[in-house]
């Protein structure tokens, strides 16, 4: 009615929320830029952050990095991009002279960016060329040495900008791999990422499996009626199976042996691994003991995802 004061909504003693009080603040977007001499490994440093879930463009002409950073902005068409990195290198010509400029602006708008700068000797580079029988973008008619010189000199100021500078001359891609991910690292991004997928044999071994486990050693619960129509995943049937002769011992073991691995994976830049536990039909021991391997494996800090590929088939 009119007149009459609005209708208390809030229960006493808790204070209503302001309505101009502000929406969260969302973490920072992160804009790397990687640049670098032509040979020195730009396109493995692009990859490896491909492969961690960042928006990689390659060979980008310098006036388009600032439209590029707006699809950063929230709200923008195309936007919500959180993670860019921007190659922009030497192959860009006449576009490559007003990278300074545009980083310079770049930083007036206040976007706040890193630059990876990758480089090697001139003889590793050389050779590296001289490997896949191509030619330096800048050599024109001379050799591959006068490229390298013009280069060098074009580069020469972005590289005293550079927030990080990885000399490729002794690295291997692997080597390479893991100083990338350094730069960038974060848990997600350093992390061992487990698939532990049960299956039945009947149906094939998985194509992608790293390792084969077979528990049809241990008793097969189709064989008892109460428990053929459940599923690894039901208590009776998990029970039954985990309380078998040897079930508990082979777990603990297995994953054990695990540990050495897993740390050889990380060592050598593997970050995908799939095992694959197998029983007859893929429906109760298999199911069972790879859900067990996962809360092991997850126990001891990784990152593991389990599934179950072929229940339901039968």
């Amino acid at each position: 009615m009119t007149g009459e004061p609005d209708p208390i909504t809030v229960p006493q003693g808790i204070p209503a929320l302001e309505a101009t009080t502000p929406a969260p603040r969302l973490s920072a977007a992160q804009v790397l830029i990687i640049t670098g001499m032509s040979g020195a490994g730009r396109t493995r440093a692009a990859a490896v952050l491909e492969d961690l879930d960042w928006y990689v463009v390659d060979n980008l002409p310098a006036q388009m990095l600032t439209p590029l950073v707006g699809m950063m902005q929230r709200g923008a068409p195309g936007g919500g991009v959180q993670r860019l990195a921007a190659v922009v290198d030497a192959r860009g010509g006449e576009f490559f002279a007003d990278l300074a400029q545009v980083l310079t602006s770049l930083r007036q708008a206040g976007t706040d960016y890193r630059i990876l700068f990758l480089d090697a000797s001139d003889e590793v580079l050389v050779r590296r060329y001289e490997s896949v029988r191509r030619p330096h973008p800048l050599q024109g008619d001379g050799r591959i040495l006068d490229g390298i010189g013009a280069e060098r000199m074009l580069l020469e100021h972005i590289k005293e900008q550079a927030d990080v500078l990885i000399d490729t001359s002794e690295l291997n891609v692997h080597d390479l791999a893991r100083e990338v991910r350094a730069v960038v690292a974060g848990a997600a991004d350093t992390a061992l990422r487990i698939n532990v997928i049960s299956f039945g044999f009947k149906y094939g071994i998985p194509l992608d499996a790293d390792h084969v486990v077979d528990v049809r050693f241990l008793a097969n619960p189709y064989w008892v009626s109460e428990l053929r129509h459940l599923s690894g995943r039901d208590a009776p049937v998990r029970d039954y199976v985990l309380n078998l002769p040897g079930a508990q011992v082979f777990i603990e073991r297995y994953v054990a042996a695990l540990e050495p691995v897993l740390a050889g994976y990380l060592q050598e830049e593997k970050r995908y691994v799939t095992i694959a536990v197998g029983c007859t039909g893929g429906k109760h021991r298999s199911v069972a003991v790879s859900e067990v391997i996962g809360a092991e494996l997850r126990a001891r800090g990784q990152h593991v995802i389990v599934g179950a590929r072929d229940l339901g088939k039968e």
